[in-house]
């Protein structure tokens, strides 16, 4: 079997106007970025305004291990399954970061036959937009330390500055810094920070807004420092939104693609689900919604984190209301949770499968508690054995759902069809989605009520300076904000050695942060980190040029 990047590079591209014209999307409404994607014209986008919305369908997964889950793939899968049916489809993802594809993962597009391409360009630079919003974090950081430099007539407390600095990166060394070293001219010294580019606020403005207008709204409302007085001061204060904007305008419109079957992608924007909100961007959503019938989207990491956030964000802020969700799962990512090594994993373990199912069974509970129809998608492995394929189907039966095997990784969108037909019937009947919780529950009750009703967390633990600043965050407003839990993604406690489905444990929250741009309330629960580290062997040091300058170990 060729690797990933010989099947995306061996495909035969159709030409990017023949892919819009799947979606009666205009010539001159593409914007070209090279010859194999494109950026979508705004004023098109605002012309589909009163078009009812098609089918959404969200594609989530089980708790995540190192044997693998294939969501990306499976979302990829399920889309040319759709367009193999005569469905009209389009698939919505995030666009990939470099430090996970330099660091654990080596690559984001799906893989297989269920690929988006182009592959290397979608997992490097891709059409520069978190190079965009990079810059546009990183100004505002230097206007604030400028500001405070030449006088600090906002009288900003150096001690309270809460705006670090952002990279596309992991690099753990970042994480605490002190800046202005090296004398007078440099500036006042006073500790901060870096987190990754998927982390920022800014991300989260620009996944989150419908416009430049509502863009530049949500960026002033970001809040950097806090005064002596421990009254808050926001970007617009600092007077940097403008032009974090021009650096953000080409940035928000969506970016058109292909599968390797030519099916429509847009793939854009890109916050992680373990610390930030995790899906994709609402602009490219509500843009698909009004070009086709049915729309595949997905959420990072396990349904815990991103299928939550998905629903109880994403969906509660931009009004969309999900017809359908496939949970993917893989019988090797059941053993491990039913305690197998990973070594171990080719041999046949129906007993192990059996017991790992009760992560299977917890994410689809879960997931139906939104009021949202669920279907498991098993995405086969050669070493699967019937058995233990049996084992998964019938575990999805006691929860009155149904399971079926996938084979889009070696077969594509034929390997997807009986999982298509399945979805669109799921589609046809009617939607009950609500979120969570209410917008007027109180922080602290949000926070618990997710750890209870999600994570089955016996209690909530917070010291009394959390508490403390969420009743602030209350009293200035902020109260029916809703929640983004930063949490490992390995396991519902904030333990990643904890698997399985574990019941009673205690979740730490280690601190809270207000997104008040964003519109949501950062609770950063256990270990977890905003700037990531590189793993002992990244991949990184598999990913270069071969002898004919092409580059080699993308996957």
């Amino acid at each position: 079997m060729p690797t990933d990047i010989e099947i995306a590079r061996a495909a035969k591209l159709r030409p990017m106007p023949e892919i819009a014209a799947k979606l009666d999307i205009p010539e001159d409404a593409l914007i070209p970025y090279g010859r194999d994607k494109a950026k979508i014209d705004a004023g098109f986008i605002a012309g589909l305004n009163g078009r009812e919305n098609g089918n959404l369908i969200l594609v989530t997964a089980i708790s995540p291990t190192p044997a693998g889950e294939g969501k990306t793939t499976t979302t990829v899968g399920l889309g040319d399954g759709l367009q193999r049916i005569g469905k009209r489809a389009a698939i919505c993802i995030r666009e990939a970061s470099l430090g996970p594809n330099f660091g654990m993962k080596g690559g984001a597009a799906g893989g297989g036959h269920a690929q988006i391409v182009p592959m290397e360009s979608m997992n490097l630079h891709f059409t520069g937009d978190f190079h965009a919003i990079t810059s546009a974090h990183n100004l505002l950081a230097a206007m604030i330390d400028n500001h405070i430099y030449w006088g600090n007539s906002l009288e900003i407390d150096e001690r309270r500055v809460t705006w670090k600095r952002v990279l596309d990166m992991n690099d753990r060394a970042l994480r605490d810094i002190v800046v202005s070293l090296g004398g007078v001219t440099n500036g006042f010294p006073r500790q901060s920070g870096f987190d990754i580019t998927v982390a920022s606020e800014v991300m989260a403005c620009l996944c989150l807004s419908r416009d430049l207008a509502e863009l530049e709204d949500r960026l002033s409302r970001i809040i950097v420092a806090y005064r002596r007085d421990r009254s808050p001061v926001t970007c617009a204060d600092i007077g940097a939104q403008g032009a974090m904007v021009v650096l953000l305008k080409d940035a928000l419109q969506p970016n058109l693609v292909q599968t390797l079957e030519g099916t429509p992608a847009f793939v854009h924007g890109g916050p992680f689900a373990n610390i930030a909100h995790g899906c994709n961007s609402v602009i490219a959503t509500q843009t698909a919604l009004k070009l086709a019938d049915y729309v595949v989207t997905e959420a990072g990491f396990g349904a815990d984190l991103g299928a939550e956030k998905f629903f109880d964000i994403k969906c509660r802020k931009a009004g969309l209301v999900p017809s359908a969700t496939v949970l993917v799962a893989t019988v090797r990512a059941l053993k491990m949770n039913g305690g197998v090594a990973k070594s171990d994993l080719g041999v046949e373990n129906v007993a192990a499968v059996q017991k790992g199912c009760a992560n299977l069974d917890r994410h689809i509970a879960n997931t139906k508690a939104f009021g949202v129809p669920v279907v498991v998608a098993i995405n086969h492995f050669t070493s699967d054995t019937e058995a233990e394929i049996e084992a998964i189907r019938q575990a999805a039966r006691a929860q009155g759902v149904e399971a079926v095997l996938c084979t889009h990784w070696a077969d594509g969108g034929a390997g997807t069809l009986e999982l298509a037909q399945k979805v669109a019937e799921l589609c046809e009947g009617p939607a009950s989605f609500a979120p969570l919780y209410p917008d007027e529950m109180g922080l602290f009750d949000k926070i618990d009520t997710i750890a209870r009703r999600v994570y089955h967390a016996g209690e909530v633990v917070a010291d009394k300076t959390i508490l403390a600043q969420l009743r602030d965050y209350e009293a200035a407003g902020y109260g029916n904000l809703p929640i983004c839990m930063a949490k490992t993604q390995y396991s519902f406690s904030s333990d990643p050695q904890l698997l399985g489905a574990p019941e009673g444990h205690t979740l730490p929250i280690r601190e809270v942060r207000l997104s008040a741009g964003a519109g949501f309330v950062v609770v950063i629960c256990g270990e977890i980190m905003t700037m990531p580290g590189l793993p002992r062997h990244p991949a990184a040091e598999k990913i270069g040029l071969d002898e004919s300058g092409q580059i080699a170990g993308l996957f």
